[in-house]
């Protein structure tokens, strides 16, 4: 999954990107207001980490301009100003989260994945597809026949991704978007290799090519 992260403490930020990348997201990173709003409306994010004090234009600005224009990426707010008034005006204008520094990482990542889960899907708790449960903390998938299956981190962040759209048709633009930040370059092969290594592990029938679209996971349940 691909995030954006607006953030003007570049020391901080390095930080986050390094811990995200660890949780298995992509993440794109600035670190000021007008280039942070330009991102996330010309690139489709599943979520945004916004810090409220950043320079040329405030993080409230930035969200409040997403909103208006329609933009829903799940947003959490970071801020050193954490009071309960701050928090009241974040929300209003349209924060999902909002987390005060100093914070813990592991608490950011809950929080994190959290709202993609509340605004991504319409359940709660593990992601589960037609049988099969992803094991986030184990970076592992359940089968319905209940073998676990470890995974890489990037057979991990695609089969993630799959998951929680179960319904949608993924090109293969769409997923390197969605696991590459712009400081990598990849091609359409990467992600052709990584389908049939999933296919290898899972069997072949789990994942179906779609001529000229690209790739749907498990549309339908076992039996």
């Amino acid at each position: 999954m691909r995030l954006l992260l607006v953030e003007d403490d570049q020391v901080l930020a390095n930080h986050l990107k390094r811990d995200l990348e660890q949780a298995h997201y992509a993440v794109d990173m600035v670190h000021d207001g007008p280039t942070g709003e330009v991102m996330a409306n010309e690139t489709e994010y599943h979520a945004a980490i916004l810090d409220l004090g950043l320079p040329d234009k405030s993080g409230l600005a930035v969200l409040k301009n997403w909103r208006r224009q329609g933009n829903s990426v799940p947003v959490i707010i970071l801020t050193a100003r954490n009071t309960w008034q701050e928090r009241v005006i974040g929300m209003d204008a349209g924060a999902d989260d909002y987390l005060g520094k100093p914070f813990h990482v592991e608490e950011l990542l809950a929080r994190l994945k959290a709202i993609i889960y509340r605004c991504h899907t319409r359940t709660r708790g593990a992601i589960t597809v037609a049988g099969y449960l992803l094991d986030e903390g184990q970076q592992a998938v359940v089968t319905p026949h209940g073998e676990r299956v470890a995974l890489t981190a990037m057979e991990f962040r695609l089969l993630r991704i799959f998951m929680l759209a179960p319904e949608r048709i993924h090109s293969k633009e769409s997923l390197l978007e969605a696991v590459y930040d712009y400081d990598r370059v990849a091609d359409h092969n990467v992600i052709e290799v990584y389908i049939n290594h999933l296919r290898k592990k899972l069997g072949k029938e789990v994942f179906r090519t779609l001529r000229w679209q690209g790739y749907r996971f498990m549309p339908e349940a076992e039996g």
